[in-house]
């Protein structure tokens, strides 16, 4: 075991995925104090950025500039992490160019430590490059991402191409959180085969493993080690920071006052806990268990439109199609999905034209008045199209089924092989993947667009706003040329939620259609602005 040990924390670096690197200058102030007296050597004050795309906070830059302004104890040193993905990509297309764009002379900044996180893929890209940062007087850190998923060769193999580089420390990270500390001191002793300098370990908590983890690597002659305050990080966060000093305060090698470190848990870093809610999960067990990027679950989590069942199946789904690099894509609500022009192959007009369309949603109020909504269908006859897959309502009652959210296409996947009734959605927009989920089912293609504030309906297709179903469902039965549209089951969310404001903006732009439209009436229970009766009256 080694003799002393250096202690990294990266709070507003990794916990800036959470409020977009926005911390106050009052937080930045106490926590930089606190860390100089618990036994803290590094904090990585953030990342550094080139593109600016959108608003983030200034931990996610952490330009000199923004750093000048810092009241920095001089007993602690300041670290910086660029992605090797943006120097490689990024501005100028060139990576000296890029690095000399982010970096001016050490004796310029008060950054003493740039780590750059690293793929397998970009390694021989990034590290001829990684000499200019040493010739500008910073020490350097290459912090290895992913590596769980790399064979015995790989690994040993890339410690050898590493040592003939100037990196001053050699950090792997826990990318997926499901490192078991056999496998953690397995590549420790890969590494160390040919990587002689200095080692690090980035742990993550998905399984509870990240303080063992942190031990192991320690045990087997690891010196760097990362921390964050309560464990704030992207997905399930961090080993806590205030347990490291804890456990291993004598390995610190300095003067060790961790109560300004507790204050700060309790004064600043408790109230942001309450509100991002990081830590490990049930979910975030799973997907590391399953080799899953961990914010795909972070995502999931902080979205509304995912239930447990919906995170569950998502997680089903990502293990058995490869979720280890994260994606939007994957997840998007279907906006994505419906760029660009494309015709349908169904005309809704000739099922529904001058025809009553019940449309059924998925709000509680189908179960607490079903009967009365089946007597209603059995009296009324209407044409029922009911919302993705639920099954609350007699499916001998069900006409249709719509489904466009790619979403449900992948949670409910498993659900299509029993569904009777044909389903309406835009077929030709499916991978090819997602349409052999339907090849038992009769598809009726009806094409739509996403465009954000338009609603245009056309004989085979739509311009939408949004990519919700109540929306592609909506523009079917006008398509139709329907004569009225009943909604049962659309209760509404409440006003603070996004989804509640996209379906206000649909009703307001579906009452200034310019062409003869259906009159629009709820039949249960909604918070939306809309025509209303009751179920029993009808």
């Amino acid at each position: 075991m080694i003799k002393k040990i250096t202690l990294l924390d990266c709070t507003l670096r990794d916990g800036g995925y959470y409020n977009n690197w926005e911390f106050s200058e009052k937080l930045i102030s106490s926590y930089l104090k606190a860390m100089s007296v618990s036994g803290v050597d590094f904090v990585e004050i953030g990342f550094r950025f080139i593109e600016s795309t959108s608003y983030k906070g200034p931990c996610a830059y952490s330009r000199d500039e923004f750093l000048n302004k810092l009241s920095i104890p001089k007993n602690l040193k300041l670290a910086v992490m660029v992605n090797a993905s943006d120097l490689i990509n990024s501005k100028f297309k060139n990576i000296s160019k890029n690095i000399n764009y982010l970096f001016t002379n050490k004796k310029k900044s008060k950054v003493n430590l740039v780590r750059v996180a690293c793929h397998f893929e970009e390694v021989k890209k990034i590290l001829p490059s990684l000499k200019l940062i040493k010739q500008l007087g910073y020490k350097v850190g290459l912090n290895l991402m992913q590596i769980s998923h790399r064979s015995n060769i790989e690994i040993e193999n890339l410690g050898k191409i590493i040592s003939k580089y100037p990196i001053d420390v050699l950090y792997f990270a826990d990318s997926m959180g499901n490192l078991e500390t056999i496998e953690t001191s397995k590549i420790i002793k890969l590494l160390q085969k040919n990587w002689k300098n200095d080692l690090g370990i980035h742990t993550h908590d998905n399984m509870g493993m990240a303080m063992a983890n942190t031990q192991t690597a320690i045990n087997h002659g690891v010196k760097w080690i990362d921390g964050t305050v309560m464990g704030m990080g992207r997905g399930p966060g961090n080993a806590k920071t205030e347990y490291l000093v804890v456990q291993f305060k004598e390995l610190l090698k300095k003067e060790v006052d961790s109560l300004p470190l507790i204050k700060l848990v309790q004064n600043e870093f408790t109230e942001l806990h309450n509100k991002f809610k990081w830590g490990t999960n049930i979910f975030y067990y799973l997907s590391g268990k399953y080799g899953i990027h961990p914010t795909f679950i972070q995502v999931m989590i902080s979205d509304p439109r995912f239930s447990s069942v919906d995170i569950l199946s998502a997680i089903e789904h990502l293990k058995k199609e490869g979720g280890q690099k994260y994606t939007k894509k994957l997840l998007d609500s279907g906006n994505s999905m419906y760029l660009g022009k494309n015709d349908g192959t169904w005309h809704p007009k000739k099922i529904i034209k001058n025809k009553e369309v019940l449309i059924i949603g998925t709000g509680p109020t189908v179960a607490e008045h079903k009967n009365a909504i089946e007597d209603y269908i059995k009296k009324q006859k209407p044409i029922v199209i009911s919302i993705n897959t639920q099954k609350t309502i007699n499916d001998k009652l069900i006409n249709y089924r719509a489904i466009c959210n790619s979403i449900r296409l992948i949670t409910d996947r498993k659900k299509f092989n029993s569904i009777k009734q044909p389903i309406i959605l835009p077929y030709e927009r499916l991978s090819s993947k997602t349409k052999k989920f339907f090849k038992n089912n009769r598809i009726l293609n009806f094409d739509m667009e996403v465009i954000s504030g338009k609603f245009e309906v056309k004989s085979s297709s739509a311009i939408l706003p949004n990519s919700h179903v109540i929306s592609y469902v909506l523009a079917i039965a006008i398509s139709g040329n329907a004569k009225k549209i009943m909604l049962a089951g659309f209760d509404g969310y409440s006003s603070e939620d996004p989804r509640r404001l996209e379906t206000d903006q649909l009703i307001s732009l579906y009452n200034l259609l310019k062409k003869t439209k259906p009159t629009l009436t709820t039949i249960t229970p909604s918070k939306y602005k809309l025509d209303s009766t009751s179920v029993y009256a009808l």
